[in-house]
């Protein structure tokens, strides 16, 4: 799992003000805000917002519609085992399906069906007036303006 974004270079680090707690503080409320929102969209769609992520990274896969199990646990931050456990849910939910490997059949991939990618597109745009709150908040470079 490596979402490290940090220099690692041998500095001492500045002391904090009271400005950089405030900043930090906002960022976390707003944070949180967010994924409280999510959440309650998963849930009013029968989804805990883990299965949602699964689907949605899936559905946003760089240059492919399906991922392995090491793929799809990196970009949840989660144990592997806890992933295949998330991935036996989403495919008895019959969201996702696993397909051999295409170039190492010891390694599945997961699909994404076309009941988890309708849910996902619903799911997704009803996060797009979050999104938009969050945007307002923050500027994400490279993120277009959402309208």
């Amino acid at each position: 799992m490596s979402c490290d974004h940090r220099d690692h270079r041998k500095t001492e680090p500045a002391a904090l003000t009271k400005q950089d707690f405030e900043r930090l503080s906002h960022f976390r409320h707003q944070l949180r805000c967010f994924l409280r929102e999510s959440e309650d969209i998963c849930r009013r769609h029968g989804l805990t917002s883990l299965q949602y992520q699964l689907l949605l990274h899936l559905k946003g896969f760089a240059e492919r519609e399906w991922a392995t199990v090491g793929e799809l646990a990196e970009r949840l931050q989660a144990k592997h085992h806890g992933t295949v456990m998330l991935v036996d849910r989403c495919e008895q939910l019959g969201l996702v399906e696993r397909r051999p490997g295409r170039d190492d059949r010891r390694r599945s991939e997961v699909h994404l069906l076309a009941k988890g990618a309708r849910l996902a597109e619903r799911i997704a745009e009803e996060h797009q007036p979050e999104l938009r709150h969050l945007q307002e908040e923050f500027y994400l470079p490279g993120w277009p303006t959402l309208v």
